[in-house]
């Protein structure tokens, strides 16, 4: 296959040589604005350079990837779309939750298939995770815990254009919660503080957070986040259920020490970044990109998929940064907005989906609740500026979802 990608940032790279070892890519063709940095990539994987975006896309691509800083993402997709090209797209396809519902719509449609990249759905012991979940190996499951711990922080340019933490860094357990259980989340209640370096706080982020959601079904889910963890790159999902529990990422790598006595657990290496961490997930899900470029599956992480992934992220974001209930981020284009095809996440076994509906039927964010429901809006307001990082209670109500 002849595939294309953009951006050869640190992502981008770390795609282009993992492409580039991948024995059905045939052809590789970079493009980035930072000519010499591309010049230099393709030089050492030995692959094609093109002028633009618009030269890659009419060379013959069988499929393209978008790896570029955020900002690129949405018009590059617009791009690929308009070309007819097959996409894989880094998260998040958009910036904001209203270029994301637009963009979902365009992509239901166009026809073209776009496949989004959470990676952590082709890590095996998310896999595994899920298929405890599914067949009812745990019982029912009353509570999870989340956490993705970066073992050092990116640069301080990256900050201002990431998103904010739970947009950035929770998003990717957002949406293997959407996976791993099949449910929705109900609601949200988040915080965050820092402790680190100014440039965190300069930007409006915080460098560690935290969120309380709650599923569809009651199931209740501690999510965590840092820039911060010396210890190593720390991402781990515990499944706390009525007859087991179930841990990813606990094996020798992690990056925690035991406070008890005569213990060798873990005895290391640790790992470093999230690209040592899930490095055969992310072989895995550009070689599904593959399958589905060449029609022979349907995208395992759609657009919709990161639609629901950022609803949930911009509700904790709401409510680290308000302190409050307040007015749902809706989109102008929310309520017309329809249901599209999707590869649906699985129920736990013995419960069904909630809330469902036809496909067809509108997405409605709902009310956002909360103990200061009453507060007048000027109040509220000033509330929220004299305490940045306060926690508030967010409801989300996602109906139209596809069954």
């Amino acid at each position: 296959m002849r595939i294309g990608l953009a951006g050869v940032g640190r992502i981008g790279a770390f795609h282009a040589r993992t492409l580039a070892g991948l024995d059905f890519v045939d052809e590789l063709v970079l493009t980035d604005t930072n000519v010499q940095a591309t010049r230099a990539l393709a030089e050492e994987l030995g692959v094609e350079v093109a002028a633009d975006v618009e030269a890659l896309l009419a060379s013959g691509v069988d499929g393209f990837v978008i790896a570029t800083a955020t900002p690129g993402h949405a018009p590059l997709l617009r791009q690929a779309i308009a070309a007819g090209v097959p996409t894989f797209c880094e998260k998040p396809i958009a910036a904001t939750l209203e270029e994301t519902i637009a963009l979902t719509n365009l992509v239901a449609a166009s026809g073209v298939p776009v496949h989004v990249g959470f990676q952590r759905r082709f890590d095996v012991g998310y896999q595994r995770a899920r298929r405890a979940v599914e067949s009812g190996e745990l019982g029912f499951v009353h509570t999870i815990r989340a956490n993705t711990h970066d073992q050092s922080p990116p640069h301080a340019s990256y900050i201002p254009t990431s998103g904010g933490i739970f947009r950035d860094c929770n998003v990717h357990d957002f949406d293997i919660l959407r996976f791993v259980t099949g449910q929705e989340v109900d609601s949200v209640y988040a915080t965050g503080a820092n402790k680190g370096a100014p440039f965190f706080s300069e930007a409006g982020d915080v460098d560690t957070a935290a969120a309380l959601l709650t599923l569809a079904d009651g199931t209740i889910v501690l999510v965590s986040s840092t820039r911060y963890n010396g210890g190593g790159h720390d991402v781990r999902m515990e499944v706390f259920g009525e007859k087991g529990t179930i841990g990813v990422g606990l094996d020798h790598s992690l990056a925690m020490g035991s406070a008890e006595e005569a213990i060798d657990f873990p005895r290391g290496p640790q790992n470093w970044s999230f690209m040592e961490r899930f490095f055969p997930a992310y072989q895995a899900e550009l070689t599904a990109f593959a399958d589905v470029a060449r029609g022979d599956r349907l995208s395992p992480c759609t657009v919709r998929d990161a639609l629901e992934a950022f609803r949930v992220a911009e509700a904790c974001e709401l409510s680290r940064a308000e302190g409050r209930p307040s007015p749902s981020p809706r989109s102008k284009d929310s309520d017309a907005m329809t249901a599209v095809s999707a590869t649906p996440t699985p129920p736990a076994a013995g419960r069904s989906r909630s809330p469902t509906a036809s496909p067809g039927a509108p997405i409605s964010w709902g009310r956002l609740r909360g103990p200061r429901l009453g507060l007048p809006a000027r109040t509220a307001r000033r509330a929220a500026a004299d305490a940045p990082t306060r926690s508030g209670r967010h409801r989300i109500r996602t109906g139209g979802l596809p069954p």
